[in-house]
């Protein structure tokens, strides 16, 4: 199943954000799965075109701390989305951010988070019925407990996997993130926590983890809190990068089969991602290709519910690296239901 609602708005421009975030990029993903006969004849088979899911304070609660869901629920939101998207940096100067073309406050960018998160969530609840779910969005996994970060306000991932935790849908569940950047957040919110297993295959140098590692007080920043597996990427070692997350998946294998499998298949590893903070990793289209169909066949062929989410990819081209992915995996799921 694709979870992609046309309602679900993309573009930061209209608040006056200039990150390289394309507007029609999932359109663009949707228009040209239509344009290969074969899937778009069949296209009440796999497309769920709204998002009906709601997402309540309460399950905010279950991540992150009553000080931080306060702060979004009050008219402090505006300050934290400044922070989260860090609008304005170290000498009080705008940074990416040019008010005066905004059409829209910054604190509607809310509504528009929890809209994904509720897509992350119905996405999870999609693949535990039909086995497999891509959703055109979520992914936010660099907000902590007490905080937003990296243009993530809330932790959706975590947050979907409470909430079916809590509804008694699944007790156990694996993240794997290919994400460009760490899953810092997410690490740091599942630490210690058996029912979560979370593998995270990121750039070794570069943001989250161009920062102190301690602070004056000794204190570990929470970006350095270990995935139960992370598989650091040099710069230069992108012929090894598939190699290593075969080897990263066979190792989280030794782990107990869980009940749902979340995938961050980020797109800025890609070489003509456009964030600057993306590109210590250059992947091309085939190595994408290549990781994509690894992580799909890995979870498939041992029966674990896989929910896929988009996090990172951004820029004019970076749709390219979902089509050719979705194009792969339709023409296998509708070929597999023909058979039955």
């Amino acid at each position: 199943m694709i979870l992609y609602d046309s309602n679900q708005q993309e573009n930061f421009a209209k608040f006056g954000i200039e990150i390289p975030v394309s507007g029609g990029k999932n359109e663009r993903i949707f228009k040209y799965l239509l344009s290969l006969k074969g899937i778009a004849a069949r296209v009440r088979e796999w497309h769920v075109d709204k998002i009906v899911e709601r997402i309540s304070e309460l399950d905010l609660l279950r991540v992150h701390s009553r000080e931080y869901v306060e702060k979004l629920y009050s008219d402090r939101l505006s300050d934290e989305i400044v922070k989260t998207y860090e609008l304005i940096d170290q000498f009080g100067k705008y940074h990416r951010y040019n008010p005066a073309a905004a059409k829209f406050p910054l604190r509607f960018l809310f509504d528009r988070t929890l809209m994904k998160v509720a897509g992350s969530y119905q996405c999870c609840k999609l693949a535990l019925k039909e086995g497999f779910c891509f959703y055109f969005g979520g992914g936010m996994h660099h907000a902590h407990r007490e905080f937003g970060s990296g243009f993530c306000l809330v932790n959706d991932v975590v947050i979907a996997i409470r909430r079916l935790q809590a509804e008694h849908l699944i007790g156990t569940a694996w993240v794997i993130d290919v994400d460009a950047h760490k899953g810092d957040g997410t690490a740091a919110l599942t630490e210690n926590d058996a029912s979560v297993k979370t593998l995270s295959v990121h750039m070794a140098r570069g943001w989250p983890l161009d920062a102190e590692q301690f602070d004056q007080n000794g204190e570990l920043n929470p970006s350095f809190i270990a995935s139960d597996t992370d598989i650091p990427i040099e710069v230069g070692e992108e012929p090894l990068y598939v190699t290593r997350l075969a080897s990263g998946l066979l190792s989280l294998a030794q782990t107990a089969v869980p009940d749902l499998a979340v995938v961050l298949l980020g797109a800025d590893p890609y070489e003509e991602d456009e964030l600057t903070s993306a590109g210590l990793l250059n992947l091309t289209l085939e190595q994408l290709m290549e990781r994509d169909i690894l992580i799909y066949e890995f979870l498939r062929d041992r029966s674990i519910p896989a929910a896929f989410l988009m996090a990172g990819g951004y820029g004019e081209n970076t749709w390219r690296v979902y089509a050719q992915f979705l194009e792969w995996v339709l023409l296998d799921r509708l070929s597999r239901a023909s058979r039955l």
